[in-house]
């Protein structure tokens, strides 16, 4: 059984339109998981139906602690299913019918990406490469390079807009590290489990077309301390110390310059490199 969790933060009329999505292209069972992070959006709980359930986080928990509530209360239920995190701001491009049926086929993948598309039909990612060497995190068109003709690509990420994990390769539930809050915590997720041998790969056989949304942009100070900060984390953990102060140094001197023209991002930069410094 298929399993969509989607984390909520003010976003319920993107949520309608993605649950209406759902309905529209589905034919096989499947459950509809709202984790909302936001309490105060009561309006939210008027797509609680039969196959909508909605988890009050209580607080606003971030992406990654919102997704693992839902994880958590698959993993509960049903071991052996398969979850299906998907950004509010999406929709379903064709059907999900197939996800079931992939997993069958293709029961040694544990982490998969779909192909996610713009509504101008761009396509807006297909597969993800890190390079160590340099700490660079790359969103490429892996599918298009393979000329794809198996079912998958193996890949070293993808991205949490559409992510489906194979709960029944895991011996424990899965879950993202709480350490993340915003940003990065889908490469961390992605990478952390291929160190434990499993299969991360992409697929054009599932898609979803992405309506980006303007809520986190609402606060650029937030965004860029979050973005800082998780970028850091990850660079100290994937990377060579060489390259995390580099990347320091850049982040640094990118903030200073930004003072008098964007001080909210400036500020944002500035306290996530702090906050780093801080916390090791």
């Amino acid at each position: 059984m298929i399993y969509f969790v989607t984390v909520n933060y003010y976003s319920t009329e993107q949520i309608a339109r993605l649950l209406q999505s759902i309905k529209n292209t589905t034919n096989i069972p499947y459950q509809f998981i709202v984790i909302n992070n936001s309490p105060e959006d009561a309006a939210i709980y008027d797509l609680a139906g039969d196959e909508t359930l909605i988890i009050d986080a209580g607080e606003n928990l971030g992406f990654g602690g919102g997704c693992n509530l839902g994880i958590d209360w698959v993993y509960k239920q049903d071991p052996q299913g398969i979850v299906w995190l998907i950004n509010p701001d999406t929709v379903i491009k064709d059907t999900p019918d197939g996800a079931v049926a992939f997993f069958d086929s293709y029961p040694e993948v544990s982490i998969l990406g779909t192909t996610v598309w713009e509504p101008t039909g761009k396509l807006w990612f297909g597969g993800g490469q890190f390079l160590a060497a340099t700490g660079a995190i790359l969103e490429k068109n892996l599918l298009s390079e393979n000329r794809l003709t198996a079912a998958y690509v193996p890949c070293d990420w993808v991205t949490g807009c559409s992510l489906l994990i194979n709960l029944r390769n895991f011996q424990n539930c899965p879950r993202f590290d709480c350490q993340y809050f915003l940003y990065y915590e889908d490469f961390d997720f992605c990478r952390r489990y291929d160190r434990e041998g499993h299969l991360i790969a992409v697929t054009d056989r599932l898609a979803v077309i992405h309506y980006p949304s303007s809520i986190i942009n609402r606060d650029l100070y937030q965004k860029y301390n979050h973005s800082t900060y998780s970028y850091l984390l990850t660079m100290q953990r994937y990377a060579s110390q060489w390259v995390l102060g580099w990347r320091f140094a850049r982040l640094l001197g990118n903030a200073l310059l930004l003072l008098l023209t964007k001080p909210a991002v400036a500020r944002g930069k500035l306290d996530g490199l702090f906050r780093y410094m801080k916390s090791f």
